[in-house]
């Protein structure tokens, strides 16, 4: 049994979750063809009554490569998931509530790889740090696009990932797993599990007399996680101490007619409990607050995303929106990978959409067991503890980060702002990150990991962003003052460059639907 040869896989689960698992896995194992170990076969089981949540979705830049890797064109992914491009995030009133604003964007600070320019900035300088130090923060804010229309695809001028319709998307790479990766299809519900006597998961059956053999199960189900929480009882660890957030009401906003301008960035707007969202694509804005239920309710949610819409998207507005509730318990499985099953999605687990986690984890999963698929199953026990040491470590990194923004906040305007910063709600390593960036910036030295899920970069962006006071290093400063003063001049006329040679968002969109982006 140990030595059985790991080439079936069953991905039970469909939506963007399992369909893109399943072309990562597939494309990954179609460019090792000339590889003699035996061909690979994924089927994927999908439900006909479970839809996908179609509310908009933003990505981090890695789906650049992911989508580049599994075989299609960027510009039919464009025309098909009605995509926009997204190039960071644009925070208001995540400090005091008063109009104050910063941005996270995708680039890093200018010469990030050899200055620390956060040592030559302080709350009191004359330009926020996102465009003290980057010249992106200046072109999103303005509504440019990443790149020209002569850029090939997949190529950018600045760094970029993407805005899509969710629905669309799990369509599109349906459409291509199938068609182009040779993915098998089923469509049924799984009714049993049928288990070996080792207890590995030997089949799924499903409602129409299907027995679905495999030597590997990936569960893409969702929030029900049948697989690794019904079937394996593997226990989901709640972060709601931590992270309170529970709810989301979304709606979506029909721009068609309204000529509003194209955000090339995903819009994070504090309100008194949580946040409101707001996605641009080409047709429309995929709007949603996410909050608390200890403080606030469903209605005063959906009030609050209602005056929002009417007073944000005027042009666009059409009288009270109809919202779709979305309940989620902030958190992830103790463990993701259980002998021959692993957790992908919202079946891992799920925190809040804050800095869009949740398609990179999917990404980065799909991708480790890809590249790692262990040949035989004897193989397969070691593999998948590495893998649950290091998404654990993933989970933890994405908690803190998120932690961060609501710890930072000096709004006191409600007791859910006030509770955020109760130590007893702050994970101890990011108190201990804390209190070392009282005296030093973070910069190479506090990135553990090669492939940190959130580089120090992005600490910056947040930290100061949020107006955090760090000691100068007088010694820093001196020493490199000469090259600091050469890459704030190099900033600055990369932004006037980027002002007079990037188009438009959305005449950029306009004119991939029409012409298309440049093949490599």
């Amino acid at each position: 049994m140990s030595e059985q040869p790991i080439n079936r896989v069953v991905i039970v689960g469909g939506g963007t979750a399992g369909w893109l698992t399943a072309a990562v896995i597939a494309a990954a194992r179609q460019a090792q063809e000339a590889d003699p170990t035996p061909p690979l076969s994924i089927t994927l089981l999908e439900s006909p009554d479970i839809p996908t949540i179609g509310v908009g979705e933003g990505t981090w830049p890695s789906m650049r490569s992911t989508l580049q890797k599994i075989g299609v064109s960027e510009t039919d992914f464009f025309k098909a998931c009605t995509a926009s491009f997204k190039q960071g995030t644009w925070f208001q009133n995540w400090r005091t509530g008063d109009g104050d604003q910063y941005t996270h964007p995708f680039s890093p600070p200018e010469g990030y790889e050899r200055i620390n320019l956060s040592e030559y900035w302080a709350p009191s300088s004359d330009l926020d740090f996102d465009e003290f130090s980057s010249a992106q923060a200046s072109t999103l804010k303005a509504q440019l696009a990443p790149k020209q229309v002569s850029t090939p695809e997949y190529a950018g001028v600045l760094n970029y990932g993407y805005h899509l319709d969710a629905e669309k998307f799990a369509a599109f790479l349906q459409n291509h797993c199938i068609n182009k990766l040779k993915v098998t299809h089923k469509v049924a519900n799984l009714v049993s599990i049928a288990s070996k006597d080792n207890g590995d998961i030997d089949a799924v059956i499903t409602d129409q007399a299907d027995q679905i053999k495999g030597d590997l199960f990936i569960d893409c189900t969702g929030s029900r996680a049948l697989l690794i929480g019904q079937h394996y009882q593997i226990p989901f660890e709640s972060k709601k101490h931590i992270l309170f957030n529970d709810r989301a009401v979304a709606t979506r906003i029909d721009t068609s007619k309204a000529n509003l301008p194209l955000e090339s960035a995903t819009l994070s707007t504090a309100q008194d409990v949580g946040w409101i969202w707001d996605i641009g694509l080409p047709d429309r804005r995929g709007i949603g607050h996410v909050y608390a239920s200890e403080y606030c309710s469903d209605d005063q949610a959906i009030d609050r995303l209602d005056q929002y819409a009417k007073h944000n998207l005027t042009a666009a507005y059409s009288g009270p929106i109809e919202p779709r509730i979305i309940k989620f318990d902030p958190g992830h499985r103790a463990v993701f990978w259980h002998r021959n099953c692993v957790a992908i999605g919202m079946a891992a687990g799920f925190i809040e959409p804050l800095e869009a986690s949740a398609l990179v984890m999917v990404e980065l999963s799909a991708a480790m067991i890809a590249e790692q698929m262990p040949p035989t199953r004897a193989a397969m026990d070691p593999i998948a503890r590495r893998f649950n040491k290091k998404f654990l470590y993933r989970w933890r990194s994405i908690i803190n980060f998120l932690k961060l923004h609501y710890l930072l906040s000096e709004r006191t305007n409600h007791r859910y702002w006030v509770d955020q910063r109760a130590s007893s709600t702050v994970p101890e390593d990011l108190l201990e990150l804390l209190s070392i960036w009282q005296y030093q910036t973070p910069w190479h030295r506090d990135q553990e990991h090669v492939d940190e899920l959130f580089p120090t970069a992005s600490y910056q962006y947040i930290l100061y962003g949020m107006q955090f006071k760090t000691m100068q290093n007088d010694h820093y400063r001196q020493k490199n003052k000469t090259s600091a003063e050469a890459t704030l001049n190099k900033r600055q006329e990369y932004t006037t460059k980027l002002y007079r040679a990037l188009p438009d968002h959305r005449e950029l969109i306009a004119a991939i639907a029409k012409q298309g982006l440049p093949k490599f």
